[in-house]
């Protein structure tokens, strides 16, 4: 039975962190679903449709990998692929309390869902989409920041 886990997140822009984080997935997982979601604390940088398309061609290579764009609740999203388990890139205890929430309000919705969390590799863990709108509004170089070969203007 393939094993599969969808990696959510509103990815604006996907950074070479995110990147990370699916990579490691998926020596756990035969299948990772990238679901792009609308955030709506967040201001978006990038259109859906851009981050889409930058996370596809960061995946061009990597056929386990699909991207979709989505709207509502990732428990709704999940249950429209057909998969059971969220995977979480943690950088700091910052980000596991706010995901420990997240999860409780996931099994809630959906005591199915399990969430499987990997811990950033230590030289990307002050990586963050923030940092790297805040660098480039900045004309700081951010190509270290993203996954190889993405250029951030070709997707604004």
């Amino acid at each position: 039975m393939e094993k599969s886990a969808i990696f959510a997140g509103s990815f604006d822009p996907f950074t070479a962190g995110h990147e990370d984080i699916v990579r490691r997935g998926l020596t756990l997982f035969d299948r990772i679903v990238v679901g792009v979601g609308h955030n709506i604390k967040k201001k978006g940088f990038l259109t859906m449709e851009n981050r889409v398309r930058l996370i596809r061609d960061a995946f061009r290579d990597e056929p386990r990998v699909s991207v979709e764009a989505y709207e509502g609740l990732t428990t709704d999203f999940c249950h429209r692929q057909g998969v059971r388990i969220l995977l979480r890139g943690i950088r700091s205890v910052d980000d596991f309390e706010g995901d420990r929430t997240i999860d409780a309000i996931n099994k809630r919705l959906d005591p199915t869902i399990e969430t499987c969390y990997l811990l950033t590799s230590p030289t990307l863990g002050a990586i963050s989409s923030a940092v790297v709108k805040e660098l480039y509004l900045h004309r700081a170089d951010i190509a270290p920041l993203l996954p190889a070969g993405i250029e951030l203007e070709k997707y604004l």
